[in-house]
């Protein structure tokens, strides 16, 4: 007969096992480290970088994949600042939206030297090495350009009459300010009578659109046939100036524009715009499976480019509802 004894030694076993059950557990679940992500923005200029901002951060939070957000404003300097940041504090990788092209190789060298994968976004980069980051995740800004000059073709005959044309570009130095430029005029060169006016840098901002706009029409007038505005912010600032002057955009002024955000849509719908060349802003899903790969130690292709549309006044009317920007 056992009585207190036997049930001693029974809880003492069940207890035994218990424990062993609970470090079996533990053993077998560590706990995975969430990677960490140092993102140096450009700034927040426009509707478009806005929404760019917005797709990145919900989707570190949506993936698990802690975010280090540094908003440059537009200055290269404070780039620079923040990526040395991000080294010091051993961030898994790095991914920068680079505020203009040139400037980057020694930053990114102190960075490959620290061992952190780079990843460039939106932007290029202009650098001698290749190998200082592992992909670049964006636009096709010299297509975009080349779609533009394309619709401009087609839109206006060819005349014996010149068809003066202005152009609104972005930052200077920036790679979409850069290669839409290029695409555009590489199209359009084949016809002698389209005509450049003007041409000058608006910084991607309505006012500073709106400032140059109103400048062009000061200096040139009813010579303008044809605007082609580098993003919506700055055509939105162009088409305030066209309206005050007297005209009507998109009927008297051929309007064309890239970027594609909602307010674009609705412009074109209301006969503002002619034509709106998608740069599509939702490059966060991209930029954290991008992070997550590489971690991995995946490999990456060295450039990934998002899917674009172009919408006219026929198609805009059913895009409206769904746009999330």
């Amino acid at each position: 007969m056992c009585f207190f004894g036997c049930e001693q030694a029974q809880v003492d076993e069940a207890t035994r096992k218990v424990g062993q059950e609970s470090h079996e557990e533990s053993v077998t679940t560590p706990t995975i480290k969430e990677p960490v992500l140092g993102f140096s923005q450009l700034g927040s200029e426009s509707e478009w970088r806005l929404a760019n901002t917005s797709s990145i951060k919900n989707s570190a939070v949506e993936s698990d994949v802690e975010l280090n957000f540094q908003n440059a404003e537009q200055s290269q300097e404070k780039q620079i600042e923040a990526i040395r940041e991000f080294v010091k504090e051993k961030v898994d990788v790095i991914a920068i939206a680079p505020v203009v092209e040139t400037g980057w190789e020694p930053i990114l060298k102190e960075v490959k030297q620290a061992g952190i994968p780079v990843i460039i976004i939106d932007r290029l980069v202009d650098v001698t090495d290749p190998s200082l980051y592992v992909t670049y995740i964006g636009s096709d800004f010299y297509e975009e350009g080349r779609k533009a000059g394309k619709y401009l073709l087609d839109k206006i005959p060819k005349s014996i009459k010149s068809v003066g044309i202005v152009e609104l570009k972005g930052t200077e130095g920036s790679t979409p300010s850069i290669a839409r430029g290029k695409g555009f005029r590489d199209v359009i060169s084949s016809r002698s009578d389209l005509q450049f006016l003007k041409s000058e840098n608006a910084d991607f901002t309505v006012a500073k659109g709106k400032e140059v706009m109103k400048k062009f029409l000061q200096e040139k007038g009813r010579e303008i046939r044809v605007l082609y505005s580098h993003n919506d912010d700055m055509t939105f600032g162009a088409l305030e100036a066209i309206e005050e002057y007297g005209l009507v955009p998109g009927k008297d002024i051929v309007v064309i524009t890239v970027d594609g955000t909602r307010k674009a849509l609705e412009k074109m719908n209301e006969g503002k715009i002619n034509l709106v060349v998608e740069c599509n802003p939702l490059l966060g899903p991209n930029l954290i499976q991008a992070v997550k790969e590489i971690v991995k130690g995946s490999t990456l292709p060295k450039r990934i480019v998002t899917p674009e549309n172009v919408f006219t006044q026929v198609t805009a009317q059913k895009e409206i509802a769904s746009r999330s920007y």
